[in-house]
């Protein structure tokens, strides 16, 4: 271990640091959150190799839970294990956490906020800006000049658009895709793989959570909700926001509608209203776009209420991680799982290509909205220090001047 350490090119403070940084600054959602991690530790500070980099990425992409809070996990996995993956993700959850806690808070005091909407009018188009130039940057840095990767990219992107969604089968379908073209695997050795330890673990691990889901899950679903804070209301944001965290593959856009359906129309803890408050929250907040789970679960239960929220969401994903990551790393210099993760990662790209595409749709809805999306690109794409959060800052201002000019 000893020797690891002085091996190792950055101190276990310096990454919890760093990680405290990004989840205090690091605006535009997991896009543009991957994007940080890789410019920032593995081409500026060589913290973190390229192929650990993309090992992280696809095992973040094939497991359900949050796309950028379970890249920070295993990229604090890689070189100081278990610590590092605990710091990492606490420091890159808590400070979004506070702000959207503070947030609740006010919202809950004041009756909501209306200058939230043209906060967000501003910041949701810039954002915009920050997403494209981190998924142009990951596909450039990714797949390189791979005519089989950029087709892989290419379908990911224009499925995600089609149904707006990410379906993670077409993950794994392209990892095995790459697999098979470049590694040529005769029959003995699919069926070799296919019946690994890591494949059948995986499966029973999937059907055990199914199984949870439907005995457990599915029956406190259609338990009565009560207006009072008690035990039973705490365990059943508890094991909502579980199931969110367990079963919802890919970004902050692809847990959004699984939220709506739960909180609004099953359980009806928030009014339409309130729900697209708390996804503005997410968005014009710093960090992963998931702790919106915490804002929610304050509106629900107040404090404890949002502690057991985001407890919740990120706990499955974190032990789903770090009980992967051995086998990543062990596994990682094979021809076949580098062929693997290589199709994985292009696939992963793509959908979070088509996902800017996506909130485009949402965010975009005017003349000044598609300005300010196409200015905020601009100006990352001709000046490429610009701080994000300066950007995020300069947009939100202007949303406060326009908005209520556009919206009467």
């Amino acid at each position: 271990m000893t020797e690891t350490k002085n091996l190792t090119p950055y101190s276990l403070w310096q990454l919890t640091l760093y990680f405290l940084r990004l989840g205090a600054l690091g605006f535009g959602g997991p896009v543009a959150l991957v994007g940080f991690m890789h410019r920032d530790l593995v081409e500026e500070r060589h913290w973190i190799t390229e192929a650990d980099y993309k090992e992280g990425l696809a095992l973040a992409q094939i497991a359900p839970g949050p796309l950028a809070a379970q890249l920070a996990i295993y990229l604090g996995y890689v070189h100081y294990r278990i610590l590092g993956a605990t710091l990492a993700g606490l420091a890159f959850v808590l400070p979004s956490f506070l702000m959207v806690v503070a947030l609740g808070m006010a919202y809950v005091s004041y009756g909501g906020l209306p200058w939230m909407q043209a906060v967000f009018y501003g910041v949701g188009a810039a954002v915009l800006g920050i997403m494209a130039i981190g998924a142009h940057k990951l596909s450039t840095k990714s797949i390189g000049k791979d005519k089989l990767l950029w087709g892989i990219f290419g379908v990911l992107a224009a499925v995600t658009i089609i149904t707006q969604s990410e379906i993670a089968w077409l993950f794994i379908a392209a990892g095995l895709l790459v697999w098979v073209i470049r590694c040529k695997p005769n029959l003995k050795d699919m069926l070799s793989f296919v019946t690994s330890k890591v494949v059948l673990g995986l499966i029973a691990l999937s059907v055990a959570l199914w199984m949870l889901y439907e005995n457990y899950f599915g029956q406190s679903a259609i338990e009565s909700n009560t207006a009072s804070l008690d035990p039973g209301l705490l365990t059943q944001i508890g094991l909502f926001f579980a199931k969110a965290g367990t079963f919802v593959f890919g970004s902050g856009l692809a847990i959004v509608p699984f939220l709506y359906a739960g909180t609004v129309t099953e359980h009806h803890w928030l009014t339409d209203r309130q729900f697209v408050d708390a996804v503005a929250v997410a968005m014009i907040t710093p960090g992963p776009v998931v702790i919106t789970t915490g804002f929610i679960g304050y509106l629900v239960a107040g404090l404890p209420g949002a502690v057991m929220a985001a407890v919740a969401t990120f706990l499955p994903c974190y032990l789903i991680t770090i009980v992967s990551a051995p086998h990543f790393k062990k596994w990682g210099k094979n021809p076949s799982v580098i062929a693997f993760v290589d199709g994985i990662t292009a696939a992963a790209i793509g959908a979070i290509a088509g996902s800017v595409v996506v909130i485009a749709q949402r965010s975009v809805s005017d003349i000044p909205t598609a300005l300010l999306a196409v200015g905020a690109t601009a100006l990352l794409w001709k000046f490429k220090k610009i701080p994000e959060p300066v950007l995020v800052i300069g947009a939100a201002l202007i949303g406060l001047a326009i908005y209520p000019l556009v919206s009467h």
